[in-house]
């Protein structure tokens, strides 16, 4: 039986060739009458606004932001990691925790207390001891992104190399927010810039607090706010939207999926 509408929101279709390979892979399958697609940002823009207008930065495994405006003009960055100037999310802090931690029992690096966290979080001998064992696959290279936490627990301890990480992670999201908003001609007007994704999800207050202090530099007028919903919230908005669907069925879907509350950062 068809549904009336698919709308899928994925991550990695980051490119509009992808959007539309990934949009004619649904239409092949009988799943909805109609079906749409869209990078998984832009359902995390629709989760922490009621229309059109704003911008978004998801931190997840890696780092992403879109725009969008009435008039269907939209911002976005090509988000293909390293070969197009991308850096953060969870992926960007666990590598990088971990080049750090493993320069600084090897001697190639200064101290940080990174390498012993990182080895008791794992149960192995060393930093240099968890690097092997993801290059053996004796360790799920996956596993990789729990030094996140790692990391922002290191950081609350005041260790200077992790705080050097959660502020260039807190720069990152605001160069990638105040770019999108200089494009659409938002930086003049109040906007929501709608953070999400497991690592802003987390509320970090050492990255939040960061992150804020920076817009209100850089953006006065932005509104930052963090989503804590599930991704398929906004998802499943777009496609009440595409159906015309009114408010009270926006209402209830956002009271079935969102945790208690959307927090404003």
């Amino acid at each position: 039986m068809l549904t009336s509408h698919v709308s899928a929101c994925l991550a990695n279709a980051d490119l509009p060739v992808e959007e539309r390979a990934l949009h004619d892979a649904l239409e092949s399958h009988p799943w909805g009458v109609s079906n749409t697609v869209a990078n998984d940002t832009f359902g995390l823009l629709r989760a922490g606004t009621d229309g059109p207008r704003g911008v978004a930065v998801v931190c997840g495994a890696g780092i992403n932001c879109v725009g969008l405006v009435p008039d269907g003009r939209t911002a976005r960055f090509p988000a293909l990691g390293e070969l197009t100037g991308d850096w953060g999310g969870g992926s960007g802090l666990a590598i990088t925790s971990m080049w750090h931690a493993v320069r600084a029992e090897d001697g190639r690096g200064g101290p940080t207390a990174l390498a012993p966290a990182i080895a008791r979080h794992f149960g192995l001998a060393s930093a240099g001891a968890v690097a092997e064992a993801v290059h053996l696959g004796h360790l799920p290279v996956e596993r990789l992104h729990e030094i996140a936490r790692v990391l922002f627990a290191v950081a609350e301890g005041g260790d200077a190399v992790a705080l050097e990480l959660v502020d260039r992670q807190a720069d990152e999201i605001v160069r990638l927010a105040v770019v999108a908003l200089r494009r659409l001609g938002l930086l003049d007007s109040p906007t929501p810039v709608v953070l999400g994704g497991g690592v802003l999800a987390s509320e970090q207050p050492l990255l939040l607090d960061n992150l804020k202090d920076r817009l209100a530099r850089a953006a006065p007028l932005a509104e930052p706010r963090v989503v804590v919903a599930p991704p398929i919230l906004g998802a499943a908005l777009l496609g009440l939207d595409h159906l015309r669907a009114g408010a009270e069925a926006q209402t209830r879907l956002r009271k079935a999926y969102e945790r208690p509350r959307t927090v404003a950062a």
